[in-house]
């Protein structure tokens, strides 16, 4: 599995190729394995440092992670990613040639889709939790501040979310005439 680079004096760095290696003039093992950078597969900003999600040669995609642009030493990579990206975007922003601009037909479809919860999950280096996940809840048990956001299980499960409230609760009636009349 790729390691982590750490932060010392001998950091390591990816050559051109996208080999990992040592900042040391001499490698200080020599029997350490490299690693090399296959694809770049998304980008993110953490901390106001942009990262790069990386496809390991060799590995699988379970081994793929997060690294720093200042661990990288691959921007022939790193340009292409940018630039494919980049044609994305522009493709994204043609209207169809077919379609007349008028028409809301592809914000209709994203909204029930997102809705539905069919987008694809993202690649993330934490663990897939709640609905993204893609499970259905059978009920809920109770709320706790690592649970679901509400305003996120009213979308996607709202007579769930109606049935937890109903079980909660209690209905105060008050007293009628009637009643007090008859003590």
């Amino acid at each position: 599995m790729p390691r982590e680079k750490s932060n010392s004096k001998s950091e390591d760095i990816e050559d051109k190729n996208g080999t990992l290696g040592s900042s040391g003039e001499e490698d200080e093992d020599d029997n350490e394995p490299e690693f090399i950078v296959e694809k770049i597969l998304d980008t993110r900003t953490r901390a106001g440092r942009t990262e790069y999600l990386l496809k390991w040669k060799g590995y699988d995609n379970s081994e793929n992670t997060w690294e720093p642009e200042e661990n990288l030493d691959c921007p022939d990579l790193i340009a292409e990613y940018k630039e494919n990206r980049k044609r994305a975007a522009e493709k994204r922003k043609q209207p169809p040639s077919n379609v007349s601009s008028d028409t809301e037909k592809p914000k209709k479809k994203k909204v029930i889709s997102i809705m539905c919860g069919k987008l694809p999950l993202k690649y993330s280096d934490e663990k897939v939790r709640g609905f993204d996940r893609g499970l259905e809840p059978e009920k809920i048990l109770g709320a706790t501040d690592s649970s679901v956001p509400a305003r996120i299980a009213n979308v996607k499960c709202p007579q769930t979310v109606i049935k937890f409230y109903e079980e909660r609760l209690t209905w105060h009636t008050h007293s009628s005439k009637e009643e007090e009349d008859s003590k």
